[in-house]
């Protein structure tokens, strides 16, 4: 009896593990509500993270020497143009991402992004009047990189490592031609995936224009 019943809870074990596997990110979100990036939404990031960095160094004059022959000139490269500097980008881009938080309150690629969201600035804001706010979350990891910004970085460099060789074709040959996320993220990571994500941007809350007591009508603005 006793090796029928672990045999029937070894089988109930493999079933949940095989449920939870299936239902994969929708089983995270309904059950803790944490959505992962999607292939889409991990290119975006990287994309916008790589063409920022590459901007940081992009006027740095320097010039790399390569070569150990004594007989012949070492051959000489623009910082901007060498594989250093593409060493140097990649290296730092996947730490970068952990500066983004969620912003819950949107409900597209853009609820990735930097800067604290709306919701924990109401919050803080609460907090700063002294009023007690409990979210299951204690007050000082309110600003530590939440779980899908973590896994948001793990995404990150396992992309980098699958497409070591598509970005470095077009660093060295490309870039002149498409921009990152056309080239990377179009035409090789997402050649067969939905690309709606790359398109979509914060939606800026038009601020409403208060009108003076007693004015029927708009003045020229100088």
């Amino acid at each position: 009896d006793s090796l029928l019943q672990e045999m029937c809870s070894m089988r109930i074990i493999i079933m949940m593990v095989l449920i939870h596997h299936s239902l994969g990110d929708d089983f995270e979100e309904a059950n803790y509500g944490v959505k992962y990036a999607s292939d889409c939404e991990v290119c975006k990031v990287v994309a916008t993270e790589f063409q920022a960095r590459l901007g940081e160094s992009a006027t740095t004059h320097g010039v790399i020497e390569t070569g150990y022959s004594h007989t012949k000139d070492k051959k000489k490269t623009k910082y901007v143009k060498s594989e250093l500097r593409l060493i140097e980008t990649m290296d730092g881009i996947c730490d970068r991402i952990l500066k983004y938080n969620i912003h819950k309150e949107r409900k597209d690629s853009t609820r990735f992004a930097k800067g604290q969201s709306e919701t924990f600035s109401t919050l803080e804001g609460l907090v700063a009047k002294g009023v007690k706010v409990d979210i299951g979350i204690p007050h000082e990891l309110w600003d530590k990189p939440s779980a899908e910004v973590t896994q948001l970085k793990t995404q990150c460099e396992t992309m980098l490592e699958k497409h070591e060789e598509d970005i470095e074709e077009w660093y060295f040959e490309m870039q002149d031609k498409y921009s990152f996320e056309e080239y990377i993220c179009r035409k090789k990571a997402l050649k067969k995936g939905d690309t709606k994500c790359l398109t979509e941007k914060i939606q800026k809350l038009k601020k409403k224009s208060k009108k003076a007591k007693g004015e029927t009508g708009t003045k020229d603005e100088l």
